[in-house]
């Protein structure tokens, strides 16, 4: 069976790599760059540095900084709207997931137009748009090097998932050091982020002998230094480790897929704006814990990579073990529950029904291992809610 593999067409990884964006426009013949960022980013002077920089290789860019965390319909229009006022021809998404995935977005409704709502899955946008640069400056989402972005619908409080090669940046310069200022809190959240990125693509349905070698890559960068950054967020072995494992970890999932995890972290987002790392960590320990049955050895590889079961163990003892460090690692890494979040008991149990079935809809539950039903995926939004 042939396996359809898609990557950036270039990638530039390590310290420093970012200020490579002039030679890598170049590369690509681009010359009108529109900068998708945050307010953040921009009041930090690092949207400045980028900006400078391609000032002195004879390229102006125009900058777009209003995104908002879990970009919604609204924000994207608003960043496509000021990429229409000017000619350029390529978009550079630098930021978090947020910055990255409206850059996408609008790259794609910069060439065909229309509704954000039309792009949503099972729809798939193969015919590109504008060329995507990806800078990301979180060792989480990955989305350098996926070819997925999430909008959410305000008016029915959905996160669309819009899937597609249109979506994969043409270009994507990881660099390191535009993490080493992040805190604490935003550090463990992208990186069990990335975690559950690569556990999810390595026991997915659609997993295949590349993604399998990308996500337990990522495994062995992430799980030894997610602690690492977390004590130490100067640690910069330990930050280039968490970056080149979330890219990994992004390339193997854009190349099979993600799951359960997944499909029900997006409602809580959606509806109750959690952070969509935090969400992940939430329910990573419990839904482990119903699907490794059904896919025993391969969540047991999963313990091997992470290094916390012995590779001549037996695959029950490793899954145990796996998912003993799932629940250690939310303990360490302070990852309240929703109930400890603060969210309200009575729309969570009110809205459970509706989450569930918006889960399934999206797609990603039927890639686990265990495809579960509306019943099964409810009992497990009750079973996180207090932990």
């Amino acid at each position: 069976m042939a396996h359809a593999i898609a990557l950036p067409r270039l990638m530039r990884i390590g310290a420093g790599a970012s200020a490579l964006l002039p030679e890598v426009l170049g590369q690509l013949g681009l010359k009108r760059p529109f900068i998708v960022t945050d307010p953040y980013l921009a009041g930090s002077g690092r949207v400045e540095a980028l900006v400078a920089g391609l000032r002195g290789a004879g390229l102006e860019a125009a900058v777009f900084s209003d995104t908002v965390p879990d970009p919604t319909v609204a924000s994207v229009e608003a960043a496509l709207a000021a990429l229409r006022s000017g000619e350029h021809d390529c978009v550079v998404g630098f930021g978090g997931g947020s910055p990255m995935d409206t850059a996408k977005a609008v790259a794609v409704l910069a060439r065909f137009g229309g509704a954000m709502q039309g792009y949503k899955a099972p729809h798939l946008q193969d015919a590109p748009g504008l060329p995507i640069i990806a800078i990301p400056t979180t060792a989480g989402t990955g989305s350098e090097a996926t070819r997925f972005t999430i909008v959410t619908d305000s008016e029915t409080d959905e996160k669309m998932l819009c899937i597609g090669l249109a979506y994969l940046p043409v270009a994507a310069l990881v660099d390191y050091e535009l993490t080493l200022s992040k805190p604490r809190r935003l550090t463990a959240d992208t990186g069990i982020d990335a975690l559950t990125h690569a556990i999810e693509a390595y026991v997915s349905k659609r997993a295949n002998p590349f993604s399998d070698g990308m996500a337990l890559s990522a495994m062995r960068a992430i799980a030894p230094n997610l602690r690492r950054v977390w004590t130490d967020p100067g640690d910069r072995a330990a930050r280039e480790a968490m970056m080149v494992g979330a890219t990994q970890a992004g390339i193997a999932f854009s190349n099979s897929s993600v799951a359960l995890v997944h499909g029900m972290s997006r409602p809580i987002g959606a509806h109750f704006h959690v952070a969509h790392g935090l969400s992940n960590a939430m329910l990573l320990p419990a839904v482990t814990a119903f699907s490794a049955p059904a896919a025993l050895a391969r969540y047991a590889a999963c313990a091997r990579a992470m290094g916390v079961a012995a590779e001549g163990e037996g695959d029950g003892l490793a899954v145990e073990r796996l998912i003993a460090e799932l629940r250690a690692l939310n303990a360490e890494l302070e990852v309240p529950t929703p109930a400890a979040y603060g969210l309200n008991a009575a729309r969570w149990r009110e809205l459970t029904p509706l989450m569930a079935r918006q889960a399934l809809a999206s797609g990603s539950p039927a890639n686990n291992p265990v495809e579960p039903s509306a019943a099964e995926i409810e009992a497990l939004y009750g079973e996180v809610w207090a932990g």
